[in-house]
């Protein structure tokens, strides 16, 4: 354990939906209000990955990601399995018949301090033309599972940032070729 973890902590800034943190020599960032994000597998009986792609301020261009949304920012107690429901169909117009909760996740420990609950929404079927609520300009895209390394390497080409979840789904491709160069 280091010094830190017994350092008071101090809230230097927050806004709605971040807060910037101090913890003895640590700055970092986390959700405001206690509000957690889920994070959607959605795999169609067609095997294709249903992903978004959507403008990220911070980053200054488009991000492809797996669909995602807050839990709680609306309504406080939100169990995941129904935000990740209801973001699922507000993003991407796809319904699942059932949500599974995968387990919780961070992304980057070392500056952030936000979780993730990973899901895998079953059986999802499109009912609408997704796309977010005000004003998100999420493009839906529904990839071939086997053409997952193919469609990234593409939008990568185009300038698009890769939201680390996909490592998820890329994991397979990348350790097989790295097998390769090592041998």
């Amino acid at each position: 354990m280091t010094p830190d973890a017994d350092a008071p902590v101090e809230t230097v800034w927050q806004g709605r939906f971040i807060a910037t943190k101090k913890q003895g020599r640590w700055e970092y960032v986390s959700r405001a209000r206690g509000i957690r994000a889920a994070v959607i597998v959605a795999i169609d009986a067609e095997d294709h990955l249903i992903l978004v792609e959507q403008y990220r301020v911070p980053l200054g261009r488009a991000c492809l990601e797996l669909p995602a949304g807050l839990v709680g920012d609306d309504m406080q107690g939100e169990p995941v399995a129904a935000a990740a429901a209801r973001e699922l169909e507000e993003e991407t117009g796809y319904r699942a018949a059932r949500i599974e909760l995968l387990g919780e996740y961070w992304s980057s420990p070392g500056m952030v301090s936000e979780s993730f609950t990973l899901v895998r929404a079953h059986d999802p079927v499109r009912v609408g033309a997704g796309g977010g609520v005000d004003g998100e300009g999420i493009t839906v895209h529904r990839v071939a599972l086997a053409q997952v390394a193919a469609f990234v390497e593409t939008c990568r080409a185009r300038g698009m940032a890769i939201d680390v979840k996909l490592l998820l789904l890329l994991a397979p491709s990348l350790l097989g070729q790295t097998s390769r160069n090592i041998t």
